[in-house]
């Protein structure tokens, strides 16, 4: 929930209120993809401290997540830049900050204002900011549970790191970050995990560029161990990405075997060989997915042990990280992305080895791209396919994204 309790008047400079409109202006107006206009806009000046980056990153974000309960509020919903101006008063008068006399502020009175809040506090789709379409889906999907799910969807996600085995372990890390002043803890629910308790860019860290860890949601951590790979087997990564699932994998191998890793997206791929390289890995080829038939033909079609699929999807179980999705995504989009997977799925089925392991994952919370999708394929293919183990990872319960992962053997 937003905070309306009263606290000293705080004020904001109109510098660091230029840079979240200009922010949110790309990501709202002109659909440009929100952390990566929130990365460029924070280099573009260096002279911002770390607090006033924070301040800035922090309020674009959330006045993205909170879009529709900020705009039902300052009752201005004209979606051109005065638009964006009014939902930022909004939330300066939630925080009670001292509102400055600018005339992009003209007009919001605070009383009125929070007198919509608490009246939106009763419309679950206001209250938690989101298209009418995405509440009554995730209720449809959820029940009762989507009440508690929507909500913890909608707080600031936790930052979490994976150690990286190949270099270090838990303790020699912690040990580390704690010599820097940044504090972190265990969780229970991935071995290799920390969770970061402070607020620092990591990427700068001397730890980082040494490829000691990676910066690694604990949800996400879950997928490789899945796979129960051992060192000297050959996995296919179907959706490799930037590639955090398969750099995991290789540690996982121990650096032995060979990890082919296959995508859509060449700078992705170019990014997967960067973190590779810094993590010590050299078990992974790159590979982009229109050579991927060519590829297997000269190989003499070399099957493999362990095939992972991390397939494109809604992204609902990842909200928290990337809250512009709930305003460009639809019911169109969701069932284009369905068809998507049914696809990728019998596509890398023939390249896995009887016996093999195939796992197949998603940071969605919607049925029909989870177990649904997972139920169909096996139906499909006749029983070569056996489901051995599914996980549902909730982010009202667990406190990380939501995630789905299955685990099938084929005959």
């Amino acid at each position: 929930m937003l905070e309306t309790e009263p606290k000293p008047k705080m004020k904001i400079h109109r510098n660091l209120a230029l840079a979240i409109i200009a922010g949110l202006k790309r990501i709202l107006i002109e659909r440009n993809q929100a952390d990566l206009t929130v990365s460029h806009l924070l280099q573009s000046n260096k002279s911002w401290g770390a607090r006033d980056r924070n301040f800035i990153a922090e309020n674009i974000y959330n006045i993205i997540r909170y879009k529709r309960l900020y705009a039902f509020c300052c009752n201005e919903e004209t979606g051109e830049e005065p638009w964006i101006w009014k939902m930022l008063g909004m939330k300066l008068l939630l925080e009670n900050f001292e509102l400055p006399a600018w005339d992009e502020f003209s007009g919001l009175n605070r009383e009125e204002c929070l007198s919509r809040y608490k009246e939106a506090q009763s419309i679950r789709k206001i209250r938690e900011s989101i298209p009418d379409w995405l509440d009554e889906l995730g209720e449809k999907v959820l029940g009762e549970n989507w009440e508690t799910e929507i909500a913890a969807l909608n707080t600031q996600a936790k930052l979490s790191i994976r150690v990286n085995t190949l270099k270090t372990d838990k303790n020699a890390l912690q040990n580390i970050l704690t010599a820097e002043g940044i504090t972190s803890y265990d969780t229970e629910l991935a071995p290799d995990a920390l969770i970061i308790d402070t607020k620092k860019n990591l990427k700068r860290n001397a730890a980082y560029l040494n490829g000691l860890f990676e910066v690694q949601d604990v949800s996400s951590q879950l997928v490789a161990p899945m796979l129960t790979v051992e060192p000297g087997m050959y996995v296919i990564d179907g959706c490799a990405g930037a590639g955090g699932k398969t750099i995991h994998i290789a540690a996982a191998m121990k650096n032995e075997g060979k990890i082919l890793a296959v995508d859509v997206n060449e700078n992705k791929l170019k990014q997967l060989s960067i973190r590779a390289a810094r993590s010590g890995t050299s078990i992974i080829e790159t590979l982009m997915i229109e050579q991927l038939e060519a590829y297997f033909q000269r190989r003499s079609f070399i099957l493999a042990d362990r095939i992972l699929l991390d397939v494109p999807c809604s992204g609902l179980g990842v909200l928290r990280r990337k809250p512009d999705a709930k305003w460009s995504m639809s019911l169109q989009f969701i069932e284009v992305l369905i068809k998507t997977q049914s696809q990728i799925l019998e596509r890398y089925a023939p390249l896995l080895k009887p016996g093999g392991i195939l796992v197949y994952s998603t940071c969605s919370i919607l049925a029909a791209e989870n177990e649904l999708q997972v139920r169909n394929f096996i139906k499909k293919n006749n029983g070569i396919f056996k489901l051995l183990e599914e996980k549902k990872v909730s982010a009202s319960k667990t406190g990380f994204d939501g995630f789905y992962i299955a685990k099938l053997i084929k005959a």
